[in-house]
């Protein structure tokens, strides 16, 4: 935030044949894990074109179809369920939505309470609040979120920051690829620091995207911290 920028993490991968190499495309959507941060797509018009032309998101196929890719054979058989874990147990509502944000924290030691953001409700709520962080503290963002029914590819949370109407900061971290589960996932950030000195502080208003590789927004957000010299 203001002027730090997440750095995104590469994956090793091994070479285990064609066959697998396909699933773990289908699965794991590899290069969109590995693309570079600056290829992310548009999101609504306060984000400018980036697009990596060079790009090509896999070819998508359902949670059934990846379960029916070679079903004979034992090692792709263990590897699927590595991947996917297990299923839910439960109905899903078929209203629900495939991805669900339902809490983003400030997770700071010396934060005399915690800083969290209920999803679940009225987002439009969070716009007429303001969050308090110390200048020079140290913190990570924390989101909570689930996935419903089918595997998700290349999930982004992208945060822009404003101060007195002018961005000052645009932020980019890359999530992951996650399959269906009842337990809630947990996101964790990098540590980063809150900028310091009398003239940073004041109030911030963020923007802030939880979206995927296919550019689909699954919630947006807008909220306001306030850095002071104390809590």
């Amino acid at each position: 935030m203001m002027g730090t920028k997440w750095e995104m993490l590469g994956v090793d991968v091994c070479e285990f044949g064609g066959q697998l190499m396909e699933l773990m495309w289908l699965t794991v959507c590899y290069r969109d894990i590995m693309a570079d941060k600056d290829g992310i797509k548009p999101i609504e018009d306060e984000v400018e074109d980036e697009t990596d032309l060079n790009y090509k998101a896999p070819e998508k196929k359902s949670l059934q179809e990846i379960q029916e890719l070679d079903k004979d054979d034992e090692s792709l058989i263990k590897y699927k369920q590595a991947l996917l874990g297990n299923l839910p147990a439960v109905v899903v509502d078929p209203n629900a939505p495939n991805v669900q944000v339902t809490q983003m924290a400030l997770i700071c030691d010396e934060a005399p309470k915690p800083i969290t953001m209920d999803l679940t409700g009225n987002v439009m709520a969070l716009k007429e609040q303001t969050f308090v962080l110390k200048e020079g503290v140290s913190y990570k963002v924390k989101i909570t979120f689930k996935v419903n029914k089918e595997i998700v590819c290349g999930l982004k949370y992208v945060q822009h920051t404003f101060r007195q109407g002018i961005r000052v900061d645009k932020e980019t971290h890359m999530v992951g690829s996650y399959g269906p589960r009842v337990e809630p996932y947990e996101f964790l950030t990098p540590l980063e620091e809150a900028p310091k000195g009398m003239l940073v502080r004041g109030t911030y208003h963020m923007k802030s995207w939880f979206t995927d590789d296919d550019n689909t927004q699954h919630l947006a957000w807008e909220w306001n911290i306030n850095i002071k010299k104390a809590w």
